[in-house]
């Protein structure tokens, strides 16, 4: 029975190009109303590369598939790193687009093996089956959200998403440093909108319960369902402001009314570098005035038994004391409910700063970024108490470090450029090494090590 399921599978990924799996490796933020591009055509030297894979891919597969679906499934993760190099060769922007294709068209692995059990959680009243999830930025348009929980991750957000369409600032406006484990962009929120993403989401909410429904009678009552509205993992719903707009509250308000109810959790980003004037929504007065008027919107909806979705706010790394004082104030007087430490940063971190690419105006992120927005999570740990959760994000590429970032107050944490750099098989690498460093410390949860730095 396995080694036909298993034969199957593999005809299956190869007839939808498996070598098209490893795009998601590749970064960053495309043009929303562009179509996909297509591939440039390929030297000799590429052909000869692009067989050679070809051909190790088939011939792994034809040895794989006679082993267990577990196996079989590990097998197709670390298939990926095969082409990363191929990936490296193209521009961010090409490359990114293609990823999100690849991803939306299902040419992507799909995690088959159940997460190790101590790294389940529940927040907001909602299972998290591990706290590893993929930050806003890489699917701005939910073009893809079915194919990114499938890898594995505990949750996805989208976005961010603008009211009005937009394309963002001029190109070339991604910039990789791989040596250093980093990205500069200046992408400005290319959006194709609220609308767009709206009908994207409810098709998907809409297959969602159709398939909960006709598997309704075969699944268990006393089991422990992991997911939200968009099907594996919780989806999350990043909202923008518009370049041009001169009421960032309003276009967030329009956000809610028009996303919120295909959402697990929202987000209010005031925090990219990238669109002027937007950093600015960070002090304590203008920020009071947008959480109290977001939250008043989204709960003047109606809402059913699981209420409405958590709204949580993303702030910068380049914060003052003062500035992160005030957030907190604003979050536990309001009762915001949770925070995302950290967007990208404007500084220029060592080894960075050596870097010709460092000169380029944008936010940074990846590994230089780990340190400092990590201090910043501590801190917001403290000003808050431990009474809000907190999201960790910037700089992640490993299992221990995730695990940092949890010792350092993060209930959850989101990753993006190491996956862009190293691909689908960074996933299930990240789960087993935090399970692992969890059992090593002893905590039987990741909520028992919440903070475990800050006590």
């Amino acid at each position: 029975m396995a080694l036909r399921a298993s034969s199957k599978l593999l005809r299956d990924v190869l007839n939808k190009k498996l070598i098209s799996s490893s795009l998601v490796s590749a970064r960053h933020c495309a043009s929303a109303a562009e179509a996909a591009p297509k591939i440039p055509h390929s030297s000799k030297k590429g052909r000869l590369f692009t067989g050679a894979t070809i051909g190790l891919v088939i011939a792994g597969g034809a040895y794989v598939s006679t082993l267990d679906e577990a196996t079989f499934c590990g097998w197709l993760f670390s298939a990926t790193k095969l082409v990363n190099p191929f990936f490296a060769l193209l521009d961010p922007e090409s490359a990114h687009r293609l990823a999100v294709s690849a991803a939306a068209r299902g040419w992507v692995p799909r995690e088959k093996r159940p997460d190790p059990s101590n790294i389940g959680l529940q927040v907001w009243g909602r299972n998290f089956s591990n706290p590893i999830g993929l930050a806003a930025g890489f699917d701005k348009n939910a073009e893809a959200v079915d194919g990114l929980l499938g890898l594995g991750f505990g949750f996805v957000e989208v976005g961010s998403v603008t009211p009005i369409p937009q394309e963002g600032n001029p190109k070339p406006r991604i910039f990789r440093m791989p040596r250093e484990g980093a990205i500069i962009n200046r992408c400005g929120f290319n959006s194709e909108g609220i609308v767009v993403v709206a009908k994207r989401l409810g098709a998907q909410h809409g297959k969602r319960k159709l398939d909960e429904t006709s598997s309704h009678s075969s699944s268990s009552t006393d089991e422990v369902k992991h997911g939200g509205k968009a099907g594996p993992g919780i989806l999350g719903v990043n909202l923008g402001k518009n370049k041009t707009s001169e009421d960032a509250t309003a276009d967030y308000v329009q956000g809610v009314h028009t996303l919120s109810q295909y959402a697990d959790y929202l987000v209010i980003n005031v925090s990219s570098p990238n669109t002027p004037g937007l950093r600015k929504l960070q002090g304590r007065k203008q920020l009071k005035d947008i959480v109290k008027k977001v939250q008043a919107a989204r709960d003047e909806m109606q809402w059913g038994e699981e209420g409405p979705p958590p709204l949580l706010v993303k702030i910068a790394p380049d914060l003052s004391k003062e500035d992160l004082e005030d957030i907190a104030a604003v979050a536990l007087a309001l009762r915001l409910d949770g925070l995302i430490i950290s967007n990208t940063t404007v500084s220029r971190p060592d080894p960075v700063s050596k870097n010709p690419v460092a000169k380029e105006k944008g936010g940074l992120s990846g590994k230089p970024l780990f340190n400092l927005s990590t201090n910043i999570l501590k801190e917001m740990y403290i000003l808050t108490r431990g009474k809000i959760p907190l999201i960790g994000c910037g700089g992640i590429s490993s299992g221990e470090e995730a695990y940092q970032k949890i010792r350092a107050g993060a209930t959850l944490v989101q990753l993006y450029t190491a996956f862009a750099y190293e691909g689908p098989a960074l996933i299930p690498r990240m789960k087993a090494e935090l399970a692992e460093c969890l059992e090593r410390d002893g905590f039987k949860s990741v909520l028992e090590a919440v903070g475990a730095d800050c006590r």
